[in-house]
């Protein structure tokens, strides 16, 4: 796939909320992915809630469970994708989940929702989250396959009843569902025997509270082992000015062996802001 081809799919997703990318990954990858994941769907829970659903097992933490889940959330078309996407908001992003999901027979059709509804910022004027659906098992109108609303991204003040029919996510090992977090959407109902199983991976602007809470599902201990680009997305990178510090330096120093115990507090500003605060400092400095 070329970068022509994902300009092709930022179009899509910004015309429609959702695209639907085939074959993007290998099938190997996702059942390397399955064997790795099978203990935890085994002994993962059933969910406690009607939005979570009362027969839908999920779990995160997933860059410690399965070193294959690097290439799903580090795909570099889908990282062109959604840094196109936020980016205009933010500096850098990041990640915000990577969760395995499991609907089991007899779940009911979950509540359509958007998922930048966590955030309480205003919405409408730039988009918080790019989500990525990886289905482990075969999605159809059957088991639970995610169902969107296409066009609900543009229309956030909009009842329900307003958006016309759900489009049914249907695809199979190695295609990427992307869906904006303005989109509206949820699991349908699992009306088979079997489980339908995914992995879901979010992307938002860095300057966020993360869905999932990246340091303790990747400590230090756990992020030393990631590639740099991983470990940033992973939580141990600043997005300036000087947010997500650690003592007044970048967390990716807990990274490099035993932090100081005071470490030096360290500028980390935008270019602009780093230009107005040495001027001011300067002027100031004169007048000694």
């Amino acid at each position: 796939m070329s970068g022509r081809d994902t300009d092709r799919w930022l179009q899509a997703i910004e015309r429609d909320g959702y695209c639907i990318m085939p074959g993007l990954i290998h099938e190997d990858t996702i059942k390397s992915i399955n064997r790795d994941l099978a203990e935890a769907f085994e002994r993962a829970p059933m969910g406690q809630g009607n939005f979570y659903g009362y027969r839908t097992q999920r779990f995160g933490s997933l860059l410690r469970r399965s070193w294959s889940i690097v290439d799903l959330v580090m795909e570099p078309h889908i990282l062109e994708l959604a840094k196109k996407i936020l980016e205009p908001a933010c500096e850098r992003i990041q990640l915000n989940v990577a969760q395995a999901i499991a609907v089991h027979p007899g779940e009911i059709e979950q509540f359509p929702h958007r998922d930048h509804d966590m955030w309480a910022g205003a919405k409408g004027e730039h988009e918080y989250l790019l989500n990525v659906m990886w289905p482990l098992t075969e999605f159809n109108a059957s088991n639970g396959a995610t169902r969107i609303y296409p066009g609900s991204h543009e229309q956030l003040d909009a009842d329900l009843d307003d958006l016309g029919e759900p489009i049914i996510a249907e695809s199979t090992l190695g295609d990427a569902i992307c869906f904006l977090g303005s989109t509206l959407h949820g699991a349908g109902p699992n009306w088979t025997q079997d489980a339908r199983r995914a992995v879901v991976v979010g992307y938002s602007l860095g300057w966020l509270k993360p869905y999932e809470n990246l340091w303790l599902a990747y400590p230090p201990e756990i992020a030393r082992t990631f590639p740099p680009e991983l470990a940033d997305l992973a939580g141990y990178s600043q997005h300036h000015p000087n947010l997500g510090n650690f003592e007044g330096q970048c967390p990716s120093i807990l990274l490099q062996g035993d932090a100081a115990e005071f470490p030096q507090a360290t500028d980390a500003l935008r270019p602009d802001q780093e230009e107005a605060v040495r001027e001011f400092a300067k002027s100031r400095r004169a007048r000694r």
